[in-house]
């Protein structure tokens, strides 16, 4: 009788460790997983969203346009009218209230999409190459927000360079769509950056000329502003 009771404890254990060592072969790294991610954008083209900005007590709110390479455009319900264009060469943001036109030319100065177009295959090559990727609990989805019933994959980035603008970056992704749903980003001032994205759509051929913004006639101009 005790032979049949170790034989089971020992058939059991077996077992056990037989589907440890199947779960563990299964479990995916972080960098296994943030190149499926590259991979799923590396066939975008280009894609439209809805998109929430949160820095700061006021979030901002707008429809973005993004066509691969360097193509995005952000027109805003909130701040109403505000407008922000990036056409690979000129940075353009339109603020309504001021009547003011902030312009500036990239040319070497580094400037660049921002963080709102790192959710893109060019945005995502960057991010691999400056940042180190990390799991920031485990491989497993877990609620975007607490009591939410959407699921996200969350990934954790440190920049390996100091003259990355974004200390850490959290990537929240969608466990339905495989497409980044939220973006966190804390600058070396401390100060967190929130990119919300919803209502995504693929590949929808958007046309280049969605890019050319003609700001009122009325406003005023101030070029390069960002080294000012």
């Amino acid at each position: 009788m005790k032979r049949i009771k170790i034989a089971s404890i020992v058939a059991i254990l077996l077992c056990a460790f037989a589907l440890a060592s199947a779960q563990a072969q299964t479990l995916m790294t972080a960098d296994q997983f943030f190149a499926q991610l590259a991979d799923k954008y590396a066939s975008v083209t280009d894609y439209q969203a809805s998109v929430q900005i949160s820095a700061g007590k006021q979030p901002m709110f707008g429809t973005l346009l993004f066509k691969s390479p360097s193509l995005l455009r952000i027109d805003f319900t909130q701040p109403a009218d505000q407008v922000i264009v990036f056409d690979g060469k000129t940075l353009l943001v339109y603020l309504p209230q001021y009547r003011a036109v902030l312009r500036q030319d990239a040319g070497d100065q580094g400037v660049s999409m921002g963080a709102a177009a790192l959710a893109s295959k060019e945005g995502l090559s960057l991010l691999r190459r400056n940042y180190t990727i990390g799991w920031e609990h485990n491989p497993s989805p877990e609620a975007l927000d607490p009591g939410s019933s959407e699921q996200v994959y969350r990934l954790m980035l440190s920049r390996k360079s100091v003259s990355e603008g974004y200390k850490n970056i959290r990537l929240s992704v969608s466990a339905d769509t495989m497409l980044i749903r939220r973006l966190e980003g804390w600058t070396v001032s401390n100060d967190k950056i929130t990119f919300d994205f919803q209502n995504i759509k693929l590949n929808q051929g958007i046309a280049d000329d969605k890019f050319v913004y003609d700001a009122p006639a009325s406003a005023n101009v101030y070029n390069n502003f960002l080294f000012q």
